[in-house]
């Protein structure tokens, strides 16, 4: 087939030139039947072909030949969270609009990290509110309990913005509600989740008062193994025929699904708020930059500082990232009581029983490495020295070096695995040898994301300070640890920590100062790659 703009010859069937691109012939719009360009009517039927090229490219084509992104509807069990400010309105009146601007970006950014945080989705921000999902795009049998633990620490993070930016006044309130929801996957531009009881939650959140997290009857009949809950009573909720029972979560009881949940009642957690959300942000600052952190924790016998790790093992142990959690107590008295707490962790990752035959604690000893250490090589050197940790191996003694070099690599194999907790309770107690494992951890092991938590009374301080690292906390002109900030400056001009000399349990160090015969000392002299921190008793 020859072109008849520039006379190359073409192989037939083709319908532009090979050579300058030009069309070798014309379909008919009507029968389709090809035509030379020249050609002004079709040979087939007779058809006009002027005018035909520009109609054909203005159509529009068929539905069927244009490809569609199409969203899948379904139907699915989701909880649906929605929360807003009470009294952000008179309070952006009488401020400045670039700080409310400020106001309302640490806000969404605070919501949607603890979203995030638990697996949620947010759906929208609206205003002051924001509205969330769990269930959708991905389910997990706790998405309601995620959603619980979700709008308690957004409630009381508002509460804290509002402290620290001169807002005592502002709250946060919030509304839950677990149901079916016709859910659209990949849905862009409208709504992912729609249905009634989306309108309710809405509602339930317009019901609920501030600083408080109301919940609907089914939310809190899938929450209450782990959320402790007071009746809020009946209430009348726009467009509902029928008044609608809701319930005030109050705090959290318990592990995820309730695991490890006391038998009896609660007394509510007060008092310890500043504290714990230090230790939550150290906790996920070890986690998201892969760093060893220690945690002091130094107060009276019967001050809570048990309690207060309770308080801690229920937030993490209910966050969607798994935790490898491990607890020992330091004992006062008995034969072999030097590495007691160490060995309790080991017996309790490996699920040894206190007093098991040795034979059945050594085949459990050989499961659980080859789930944590999955180089044959690394097993078999740590195996016997984790035995010799647990009186299992019969043999002659082990050097400190060997020993502490195998199991430092066992909780290392833990944490490139997920974050790593370690409680000590009772550290008065502890042995010097302890100690310098400790020391020696994280030391060695400032890699990998280990938290260790340790409990004592203040005779542990007298014994063995932990050296600290300087933190950026502590040199600021506002301390966020200490109400106040005052006390002779540093170098830089900034004040140091002063701490609360009034209230127990408070927070005598982030890093930069510690406690000594109830004084603050000045900044020292940083002799350890690890972050440090001591919370202790007045």
């Amino acid at each position: 087939m020859r072109c008849l703009s520039c006379g190359s010859e073409n192989e037939a069937g083709r319908k532009f030139c090979g050579e300058c691109g030009n069309a070798l012939a014309r379909p008919c719009p009507t029968c389709g039947t090809l035509n030379s360009p020249p050609v002004k009517f079709c040979g087939e039927c007779g058809t006009a072909l002027e005018g035909a090229d520009q109609a054909a490219a203005t159509a529009v084509p068929p539905a069927a030949e244009t490809p569609e992104r199409s969203s899948a509807a379904e139907r699915r069990l989701v909880s649906v969270l929605f929360a807003d400010l009470v009294g952000f309105t008179t309070l952006s009146e009488a401020r400045d609009p670039e700080d409310v601007r400020d106001l309302l970006t640490r806000y969404f950014e605070t919501a949607r990290t603890l979203i995030a945080r638990y697996g949620g989705t947010v759906e929208k921000f609206i205003g002051d509110a924001v509205m969330a999902v769990w269930g959708a795009p991905v389910a997990n049998e706790d998405d309601a309990e995620r959603a619980v633990r979700t709008a308690l620490d957004l409630v009381r993070s508002v509460t804290e913005l509002g402290a620290e930016v001169g807002a005592p006044d502002l709250r946060a309130r919030a509304g839950i509600l677990t149901g079916e929801a016709a859910v659209t996957i990949g849905a862009q531009g409208q709504g992912m989740v729609a249905g009634d009881m989306v309108n309710t939650a809405s509602r339930i959140q317009s019901a609920a008062e501030p600083g408080s997290v109301f919940v609907g009857e089914s939310t809190k009949r899938a929450t209450e193994a782990a959320v402790g809950y007071e009746d809020a009573g009946p209430h009348e909720l726009k467009g509902k025929a029928e008044p609608v029972q809701l319930w005030r979560a109050l705090r959290i009881t318990a592990g995820a699904g309730g695991s490890l949940k006391t038998g009896g009642l609660e007394a509510p957690f007060v008092g310890r708020d500043r504290e714990m959300r230090m230790v939550k942000e150290l906790f996920h600052a070890s986690s998201d930059e892969g760093k060893a952190h220690l945690v002091s924790v130094v107060g009276l016998a019967g001050i809570g500082k048990s309690r207060f790790a309770w308080e801690f093992y229920k937030y993490f142990d209910g966050l969607p990232q798994d935790t490898w959690y491990q607890r020992g107590r330091c004992l006062a008295y008995g034969d072999g009581v030097t590495y007691s707490a160490l060995a309790e962790m080991v017996r309790m990752r490996a699920r040894i029983a206190e007093g098991e035959d040795q034979a059945s604690a050594t085949a459990k000893l050989t499961v659980s490495l080859e789930e944590h250490i999955p180089d044959p090589e690394e097993r078999r050197w740590v195996e016997p020295r984790l035995a010799h940790l647990l009186g299992l191996e019969e043999g002659g003694a082990r050097s400190r070096d060997d020993l502490f070099a195998a199991w430092r690599l066992f909780f290392e194999r833990l944490a490139e695995t997920g974050p790593t907790v370690m409680i000590f309770e009772d550290m008065q107690w502890a042995d010097a040898a302890l100690l310098d494992f400790i020391e020696y951890l994280l030391e060695w092991s400032r890699g990998h994301p280990l938290f260790v938590l340790t409990l004592a009374r203040p005779e542990l301080l007298d014994r063995r300070p932990f050296r600290r690292m300087p933190c950026r906390s502590c040199w600021r002109d506002s301390c966020p640890v200490c109400p106040r900030s005052s006390g002779p400056r540093s170098s830089s001009g900034r004040r140091a920590c002063p701490c609360t000399p009034w209230r127990p349990f408070a927070c005598c160090s982030t890093g930069g100062c510690w406690r000594k015969r109830g004084a603050c000392t000045g900044r020292p002299k940083p002799s350890r790659p690890w972050r440090s921190r001591t919370l202790c008793t007045r």
